[in-house]
């Protein structure tokens, strides 16, 4: 039914059982599996009208970076150890400085998968209440199934 599946992450405890669940579909399936988690930009404020913002120096921006990269490295290294423990293998994605659910829709197009498992919500939003914004708009504005894990 589905032979190339995307999982998405963003580290959350509730997305931890979207992995979970996606695994064992694609190990029951034998499909195959790419997990990927999105990092987004550092967020500047270049200020509006009287109002003065803030623009990061160089090295916030690394600073920045090399914490995202490390964050979604452990993110990563914890859906590998997962998906090993059960007996498949996944590969593993970093989309740096991008918007969560435009790189969960064009990655999904892009690697031909068709299917999507996401949680129901990540680290925003009204926990628990509401469904995610970001899954929220990958169901709005992707065109690949997306299996929601709550």
């Amino acid at each position: 039914m589905y032979a190339n599946i995307l999982l998405s992450t963003d580290g959350s405890d509730v997305a931890r059982k979207g992995v979970e669940h996606g695994i064992a579909l694609a190990k029951a399936l034998n499909a195959k599996v790419t997990v990927i988690t999105v990092t987004e930009p550092l967020p500047v404020d270049y200020g509006s009208g009287h109002a003065s913002g803030w623009i990061p120096s160089q090295e916030e921006f690394d600073r920045f970076d090399a914490a995202c990269k490390e964050r979604a490295g452990k993110v990563l290294d914890e859906a590998r150890a997962m998906a090993e423990e059960i007996g498949i293998s996944a590969e593993l994605l970093h989309v740096p400085d991008a918007h969560p659910a435009t790189a969960i829709i064009e990655t999904a197009k892009s690697r031909g998968c068709d299917l999507i498992v996401m949680a129901s919500h990540g680290r925003r939003g009204f926990r628990k209440l509401l469904l995610g914004s970001q899954t929220s708009e990958v169901l709005a504005d992707g065109s690949v199934p997306v299996m929601v894990v709550h």
